[in-house]
C-alpha cells in the first residue's frame, strides 16, 4: 500500500493537462482492472501495479510533440528513472519498463510477459464499454465535435479532430475492433461484454438521431 501511494504521488504530476481521457482517473481504472485480471491469472502484482500506475506518464510528451514521440517508450524511460531512484532491483525495473513500453503493442514492442499482456488488456478495456463511450464523448467535446455525424454524412470521409470526429466515428473506426485484439482469457471475456453494450448504445443513438426510435408520422 505504501509503495502504491508513493508511485501514485510520483505519477500524478505527469498527468497534468491531459484532460479527462488520459488523466489520473484513467490510470486508476486501468490499475484496478489490471490487478483484478492479475489476481485471476496469478501474475506478479507488484510489477503489474507499478506498471499500471506509471503506464501513461509519457503521454504529455507525445501530445506536445504531436505524436512524434511514442508515449509508451517515453513512459518506460521515465519509469526506469523513477524506479531507479527508489532503489528497486534491476529485474523489477526491467519487467515494469517492458510492460509500459509494450502496452500500445506497436511494431516490435510486443507484450511478452504475462504482466505486459494484462496491462495491455486493462488499458484497452478502458477504451470500450460504458467508460469507453463516456471517454469518446468527452474527447469529442474537447475537440468541438458534434453529438452525432447525422444521416447525410459518409463516416469514412470524416476527418479526425474535426466537427465530424464524433463518438460514433470513434466507435466505428476504433472501439468496435478492440474486442478482437485482447490477449488474455479474462480480457477477452470482458471485452465481449463491453462490446455488446456499445452495440446496443450506438444502435439506439442511431435510431434516436434519425427519429426512428418511436412511431412518427409525416405531415
Amino acid at each position: 500500500m505504501e509503495l502504491t501511494e508513493k508511485l501514485r504521488h510520483l505519477a500524478d504530476p505527469y498527468h497534468d493537462g491531459m484532460g479527462g481521457c488520459h488523466g489520473p482517473d484513467h490510470t486508476e481504472r486501468v490499475h484496478k482492472t489490471a490487478l483484478y485480471i492479475g489476481r485471476l491469472m496469478e501474475a506478479q502484482l507488484d510489477v503489474l501495479s507499478a506498471a499500471a500506475l506509471l503506464h501513461d506518464i509519457g503521454r504529455r510528451y507525445e501530445t506536445r510533440q504531436q505524436g512524434k514521440i511514442c508515449h509508451a517508450e517515453k513512459g518506460a524511460e521515465l519509469a526506469r528513472e523513477i524506479l531507479g531512484k527508489l532503489n528497486f532491483s534491476q529485474s523489477f525495473i526491467d519487467q515494469t519498463a517492458h510492460c509500459i513500453e509494450s502496452h500500445r503493442y506497436r511494431g516490435d514492442k510486443i507484450p511478452r510477459t504475462l504482466e505486459a499482456k494484462i496491462l495491455y488488456d486493462a488499458d484497452k478495456l478502458d477504451s470500450i464499454g460504458a467508460v469507453g463511450i463516456g471517454r469518446a464523448f468527452l474527447f469529442a467535446g474537447q475537440t468541438g465535435a458534434k453529438l452525432h455525424n447525422g444521416t447525410d454524412v459518409d463516416i469514412l470521409d470524416c476527418k479526425p479532430y474535426s466537427k465530424e470526429d464524433t463518438a460514433y466515428r470513434e466507435f466505428k473506426f476504433k472501439m468496435s475492433k478492440i474486442k478482437d485484439k485482447m490477449l488474455t482469457p479474462e480480457g477477452k471475456r470482458l471485452a465481449e461484454e463491453r462490446h455488446y453494450f456499445m452495440e446496443i448504445f450506438f444502435e439506439r443513438l442511431e435510431r434516436e438521431t434519425k427519429g426512428t426510435d418511436g412511431v412518427t408520422e409525416d405531415f
